[in-house]
């Protein structure tokens, strides 16, 4: 801005506008809007960036509250720059248009933004900060009009437009540097060019304003005075910047926060709040990628709790959790300095102990654990235990790093977990070949099916009263090409855990099932079914395909499944059990004794015969217990109408006892072992009643 006396009119004399510039301000006021513009820059590149990070409402208040702190620091550097010029003239300010110039401010400021934010790499980032850019032009002319003076104003286009310009390329500028930052630098960039914009459209478009006093211009008297705009627009200043910034602190700190929720969550396990494997794997690699003590040495000892599914099974998720809860908190309250303890699976946990010098530390150690986990614990109306089984391995002795470390703890806790002579078990080497092989043999044995390298074997069920033949149970073996015959109790659990049981098992029953088809007298078959077949295949729909395409009467077939197998789903179960039954095939429940809750599962399932495991018949002769169980076995059974089968029966007093008990059938080597087809091919296709018990060597 300069002001042109008539003399300089007349003379031609332009150099005011330097004399204006330079010695009509008060500098205070200078330093002051400087200050302000700078902050509210700064504050407002923030916010517009934090509305880069969020979506939906979120970012729409974020656009909006950016939008008001950038308008409000231009409008406030605009005034508090304007305050400081200090012309030989009477001045006030229209209080409309200067709150008009406010509002428009705001709105360019805001629409610039949003437009910016509409995008995530097109040219509307630029267009935006053009609006924006452009908007610091409108309020400063704006607020220019708002100016009452006594002189007449008169505007230069050039520099009206190059302020323009200005504006609108810096503002360009800023959105890009921080929608496209090169580097972190980078995005402080936006606030320079945000405050470089500001500066040089004030300037621009003051020098481009000439003041010709003019005393026949009055100036109202209701126009807001320096010292009225001056606290005025701090206190929107104020008002307005702490407004956001207070805002940006506490999103920040909840940011900060959230991030600190979600590590934890990401490092600790939910229902325990140990730490997590992927916390353990960290640990342990800093703990032997770090300064380590080649003269010690680091044992991980991984523990799987016994008995943990059965509390589960029985007294609900809620009633595991709490288990896992009290023996996390038992263990985290038992470690001491140099030991650290995550939780790695559902019922499996993993401790750490650093700086042995002497291998019994780490035995103590397990020992203390151990003892720990298999403490009562105690509820409000039961008292609930759990076992333990842990393995120990040690760095450098037994692997090179803490991946294989973790693996052969883990090995060596499935050794103690198999064993029963110990519940702690140190890792050797012979450990990974026991584990080679039995991984070899799990490859081998996805191949046994199509190989045809698994074969039925049959094991006879007399009548216990008559001793006459009934029928047989189905069983499956498999002959390997180099191992020869593979137990059940080696390839059996294998199945399961690959879930080539369901394979295996549709095999087993739809071979039993042709093989019986052809048998010329009909002796019924009994096929034992997964738990896997009950949960995860449509086991009715399979059985009705096989029983269709084999020609098999439904009457002849009898699905044995365990209790253990139904208890996990019992309302599945005993869907299927009853579809199974709807189509005629019969259902046993078989291992009668060694399930959770046998009396509620007879009375909730429609069985067909009950099976009282091996276990208990072996010692009828030598234990008042197993008689007593197998007798009132044998009494529930009968009130219940369902028929009783003995398995295990193994000499005369076994079947004298159980004839005077009431059972109705039985099965075992008294009877005869389990035989290939061939074996009995003559008792399934004679017509000659077949009386004798048979006996097989």
């Amino acid at each position: 801005m300069r002001i042109v006396s008539l003399d300089c009119i007349e003379g031609g004399d332009v150099l005011e506008i330097f004399s204006c510039l330079v010695y009509e301000h008060d500098y205070r006021y200078v330093l002051l809007a400087a200050a302000i513009c700078v902050a509210g820059s700064v504050m407002s590149m923030r916010l517009f960036a934090r509305t880069r990070r969020t979506t939906g409402a979120r970012r729409a208040n974020w656009l909006f509250l950016a939008g008001v702190v950038s308008g409000s620091a231009i409008w406030t550097t605009h005034f508090v720059a304007m305050m400081g010029y200090s012309p030989s003239l009477q001045l006030v300010y229209d209080p409309a248009i200067t709150l008009i110039s406010l509002f428009l401010a705001i709105g360019f400021c805001t629409i610039g933004m949003v437009v910016a934010a509409s995008t995530r790499t097109t040219a509307l980032i630029e267009v935006g900060g053009a609006i924006l850019g452009i908007g610091i032009a409108v309020m400063h002319y704006a607020g220019m009009s708002a100016m009452r003076v006594t002189a007449a104003m008169s505007w230069d286009p050039t520099l009206v437009t190059v302020s323009v310009l200005l504006g609108a390329f810096f503002g360009a500028i800023a959105m890009n540097r921080i929608a496209r930052p090169v580097t972190r630098f980078c995005r402080y960039g936006g606030a320079l060019a945000l405050i470089l914009g500001i500066v040089s459209m004030h300037f621009t478009g003051m020098g481009a304003l000439t003041l010709v006093p003019d005393l026949s211009i009055a100036v109202p008297e209701k126009g807001i005075s320096d010292s009225l705009l001056i606290l005025g627009v701090l206190a929107v200043m104020s008002l307005v910047m702490g407004t956001g910034l207070s805002s940006y602190l506490i999103d920040n700190h909840n940011e900060v926060e959230a991030v600190q929720r979600y590590r934890q969550l990401a490092l600790h396990d939910a229902v325990t709040g140990l730490p997590n494997r992927h916390h353990l794997t960290s640990k342990l690699g800093e703990i032997i990628g770090g300064d380590y003590d080649d003269t010690s040495r680091v044992a991980v000892i991984c523990i799987d709790l016994d008995r943990f599914k059965d509390i589960n099974d029985v007294h609900g998720h809620a009633a595991g959790d709490m288990v896992l809860k009290i023996i996390a908190e038992r263990l985290s309250a038992c470690l001491q300095e140099g030991e650290f303890l995550a939780r790695v699976g559902g019922d499996e946990f993993v401790a750490v102990k650093t700086r042995l010098y002497q291998k019994g530390q780490a035995l103590e150690f397990a020992t203390r654990l151990h003892s720990v986990v298999c403490r009562h614990i105690e509820d409000e109306t039961r008292v609930l235990t759990v076992g333990a089984s842990l393995g120990v391995a040690y760095y450098p002795d037994d692997a090179p790093d803490a991946s294989t470390l973790l693996t052969r703890a883990d090995l060596a806790m499935y050794r103690a977990k198999q064993s029963a002579f110990t519940s702690i078990c140190r890792y050797d080497s012979s450990m990974d070949e026991a584990n080679r092989t039995r991984a070899a043999l799990s490859l081998e044995l996805r191949h046994a099916v199509e190989r045809k390298e698994l074969e039925l074997y049959y094991q006879p069920q007399n009548d216990v009263a008559s001793g006459d033949l009934i029928g047989f149970e189905v069983l499956v073996r498999w002959n390997h090409p180099q191992r020869g015959l593979v137990s059940p109790v080696e390839f059996i659990p294998l199945a399961e855990e690959t879930g080539l049981i369901l394979p295996i098992g549709e095999w087993v029953l739809r071979e039993a099932c042709a093989e019986a088809a052809r048998w010329a007298k009909p002796y019924k078959i009994a096929v034992n079914v997964a738990s896997a077949q009950i949960s995860q295949s449509d086991l009715p729909g399979m059985v009705d395909e096989i029983l269709a395409s084999t020609g098999l009467s439904a009457s002849r077939l009898e699905l044995e499944i365990t209790e253990s197998s139904i208890i996990e789903d019992h309302h599945h179960a005993l869907a299927i059990v009853r579809k199974l039954k709807a189509r005629g095939v019969k259902i046993a429940m078989d291992d009668y004794g060694t399930g959770y809750s046998s009396l509620s599962t007879l009375q909730n399932f429609p069985f067909d015969k009950i099976k009282i495991d091996r276990s208990f018949i072996a010692d009828i002769d030598t234990s008042a217990q197993a008689m007593a169980i197998v007798r009132s076995t044998i009494i529930l059974a009968e009130s219940l109408q369902i028929p009783v089968l003995a398995e295990g029966v193994e000499s005369a007093s076994h079947l004298q006892f159980l004839r005077e008990q009431g059972c109705h059938e039985a099965q075992g080597y008294f009877f005869g072992k389990p035989v290939p087809l061939a074996s009995i091919q003559s008792l399934v296709t004679s017509t000659v009643i077949q009386m004798p018990l048979l006996k097989s060597a």
